[in-house]
């Protein structure tokens, strides 16, 4: 069933961390229901619509990774792709970021 995806330990982790995201906002939005603010994004967002702006830009990041990597072996003169482990944390940061400060 699950052939046609690459189940790796990055793509778990990744999987798993939105998981263990989308729970954490379940119930921290039980506990403390949320306000409209607004930051540097250009609407005023709760921090739910933060999370799945960050979502979305952490995907397109680790995407984006992966689609350069070939490009990024040749610019580098790198001897293998490098690794999504890079993108993963890089993609954290700025889901990170943009939960705080969007």
């Amino acid at each position: 069933m699950w052939e046609w995806m690459a189940w790796t330990t990055p793509v778990a982790v990744f999987f798993v961390c939105i998981a263990l995201m989308l729970v954490g906002m379940t119930v921290w939005e039980i506990q403390s229901p949320t306000t409209l603010r607004k930051g540097f994004l250009p609407i005023a967002t709760t921090r739910g619509d933060r999370l799945f702006i960050g979502l979305l830009t952490a995907a397109y990041i680790n995407l984006i990774w992966v689609g350069l990597g070939e490009k990024m072996t040749q610019w580098f003169s790198l001897e293998a792709e490098p690794t999504v482990w890079i993108s993963f944390v890089i993609s954290m940061l700025v889901l990170a970021f943009i939960l705080r400060k969007g």
